[in-house]
Parts: C-alpha cells; sequence; structure tokens
C-alpha cells in the first residue's frame, strides 16, 4: 500500500474517491458471543438491539445513571458475535464493564483489540463495494464478511433529529474489521494508499459526525451533539440513563449544543482541542476538534452553552492568537421539548342554580 506525501488534503480527496484507506490501530474492538447477546445488550445500551439481523449496522451509547455517555460503540453482528468497535483506549474499560454485568446470561465478553483492527473508506459513489484489496483481507469468521456501515446520513429507526438540515459534508463512510495478522498485506497492495487519521478527521468535522474521543466529556448528554439521530432509539425498553434521555427531549432542552464552525484567517495554525470560544468577550464553549478542509478550509466543530445567540459573533483563543469564526447551527438553542402535552382547558366559572 501506498503512502502519500503526508499532504492531509491530497489524503481527503483519494478517501473520498475511494482510493485511500484509514487504519484505526489505536482503537479498540469488544466482541460479545453467546445466545443472550443481543436481548442482553439491548437492556444496557441506548439502541433497540435484540433483533438486530446478521450484517446490519448500528450504533448505540453506554449512560450513567444520569444520561452522561460513558461509552459509544459501532455495533455489527455476524449471527454469532456482536462486534463493539469503540475509540482509543476505551476497549478495556469498556469489556470490563459488560464483563460485570453478565450475571446468569448466556454471553462471553472479550477485548480482542490485540486482534483486530478497524480500517476506515469511504463509498466513491460507484457500487458501494468494499475496496478489492481491503475486501480480500475483510474478517469474516461466520462467512459474513465484518464491514459496518454508518448511519449517520439518515436518521436511524427510533431516532430524531435536532440540526434543522442534513449534515453538512458527504459521509458515505464504513469500517472493516481486518485482522492485525493482515495488515502487512494490505499496506503491500498497490491498489491503496494509507491516508493519515488527520484526513479522515477533516472529513467527519465537515459531516458534523460526534466522536467520543474528541467531543466526549464527563457532562455529556446524547441531545447536545444530536446523536439521537443514530444512537438513541426514543420508545425502546428501560436502560441505564433513559429516564433523563427522555426528560430532556420531552420536556427540556440540553444545556449545550455543538456547533461547526468557519474559521477566519488561520493560516499558522489551528486551536487545539479544549480552545475556548468567546462570543463578546466572555467565555461560552470551547473548540473539540479543528482541520484543514481540501474545500472549506480551516472548520472546527464546538461545543457551546445552549443560550448562545445563533448569529453571535464567536472568537477562539489559541495561544496568543484570536480566530474569528462563523457558526452554523448544528443542535439549535430550542431543542428539546417535543413532549405533545395537551393542555388542559382553563375551568370556567361556577354558576349555581337554586
Amino acid at each position: 500500500m501506498a503512502v502519500t506525501d503526508g499532504n492531509p488534503l491530497t489524503d481527503q480527496r483519494l478517501l473520498l474517491t475511494g482510493k485511500a484507506v484509514v487504519a484505526f490501530s489505536e482503537r479498540g474492538i469488544v466482541t460479545v458471543t453467546g445466545p443472550d447477546r443481543l436481548g442482553w445488550l439491548d437492556s444496557l445500551l441506548s439502541q433497540k438491539l435484540d433483533r438486530l439481523a446478521p450484517g446490519i449496522s448500528t450504533e448505540a451509547l453506554l449512560l450513567d445513571p444520569h444520561g452522561h455517555v460513558e461509552q459509544a460503540m459501532r455495533i455489527l453482528d455476524d449471527g454469532v458475535t456482536a462486534w463493539l468497535l469503540v475509540d482509543e483506549d476505551r476497549a478495556p474499560t469498556l469489556a470490563k464493564w459488560l464483563d460485570r454485568m453478565r450475571f446468569m446470561k448466556q454471553v462471553e465478553v472479550a477485548d480482542v483489540s490485540a486482534d483486530y483492527v478497524a480500517v476506515g473508506f469511504f463509498d466513491d459513489g460507484s457500487d458501494g463495494a468494499v475496496p478489492d484489496a481491503l475486501a480480500a483481507v475483510v474478517a469474516a469468521p461466520n462467512d459474513l464478511p465484518l464491514v459496518w456501515n454508518d448511519p449517520w446520513n439518515a436518521v436511524t429507526e427510533g431516532g430524531w433529529q435536532y440540526a434543522p438540515a442534513r449534515p453538512h459534508g458527504t459521509w458515505n463512510y464504513s469500517e472493516a474489521v481486518v485482522p492485525v495478522s493482515a495488515l502487512a498485506e494490505l499496506r503491500d497492495s498497490a491498489d491503496l494508499v494509507l491516508a493519515r487519521p488527520e484526513a479522515w478527521e477533516a472529513l467527519r468535522i465537515a459531516a458534523w459526525r460526534p466522536r467520543l474521543a474528541t467531543e466526549g466529556d464527563e457532562h455529556l448528554l446524547p441531545h447536545e451533539l444530536d446523536w439521537l439521530r443514530s444512537a438513541v432509539h426514543l420508545s425502546k425498553g428501560c436502560y441505564r440513563g433513559q429516564e433523563t434521555v427522555a426528560k430532556v427531549h420531552n420536556l427540556g432542552h440540553p444545556p449545550r449544543r455543538l456547533t461547526f464552525l468557519d474559521l477566519d484567517g488561520v493560516e499558522v495554525q489551528l486551536p487545539e482541542h479544549g480552545a475556548v470560544v468567546l462570543a463578546d468577550g466572555a467565555e461560552v464553549g470551547h473548540v473539540t476538534a479543528a482541520a484543514n478542509h481540501y474545500e472549506d478550509g480551516p472548520i472546527a466543530l464546538a461545543v457551546l452553552k445552549r443560550n448562545v445567540a445563533t448569529d453571535a459573533l464567536l472568537e477562539v483563543v489559541s495561544g496568543e492568537i484570536r480566530i474569528p469564526a462563523h457558526q452554523v447551527v448544528i443542535v439549535p438553542p430550542e431543542a428539546g421539548k417535543e413532549a405533545n402535552v395537551p393542555r388542559m382547558p382553563r375551568l370556567g366559572k361556577v354558576t349555581r342554580s337554586i
């Protein structure tokens, strides 16, 4: 596999045309086997999983009792095993927690991050097929190639979209599960280019695609990132944190909101993760990720306080530099309060006849 000259703009174009892939060796994979696996996962996670068909891709969150996001999983079942793809350094913690929750269920949990790796690629718009060189090494333990197709481009069944428009960028994205032992064969292929993760990150930001490793913190609610659209089923059975999810969606508002930022005049450096965002000189949020996009130039995602005006002039503080930023609304301030609760008519004056 060829490696590009390191230009992330070139890598982005190659990724979107299906000529490049990204190997995420630093991420993790957890497997759950056993006849009770899907019903058991359904009872623990935010997505409806009890009838997940083999080969169908989905996404789910593990919440704490207060509804804050602890884990985010990209999930694919092959008919025997559920494969849970997670972000950096999260597989050991997830596997340990799941193992403690088995009780009498017929399930087995394993962290297989040392044996398998996720390789990301994009559909070039032709036939949606996995690139030939990648297809040759994709794991298929039960005769079903392990390819997870990201559901982000549409609102999934039971989900809800707060964003007033579709995601900003093209995101026909998938991840293939590949044995670590096959990576060398993939790298030697002359038909694919190995792009750098920074190129993928720029495309993710442009698509408004949330990721726990960057947008997450200990206070994160899924509503704040518009994550109800792909990772939460609002009418499924009970799971940890469900009460908060329902209350915020039906009766309240998420306290923060994800926004997309067009950054102006960034020539020397991009703002770092956690860079402060100002409105009228006051701190109103922070940058979660920033990159140079091959079409849009310097862009970022930021989490802001809910009540920041959508037309507010923003500045991002990066070291000694203040960078003007124009916001594109992802989660609007009015997100939430979706319950259709009828108002009781006021009682009129009661008259008594004698």
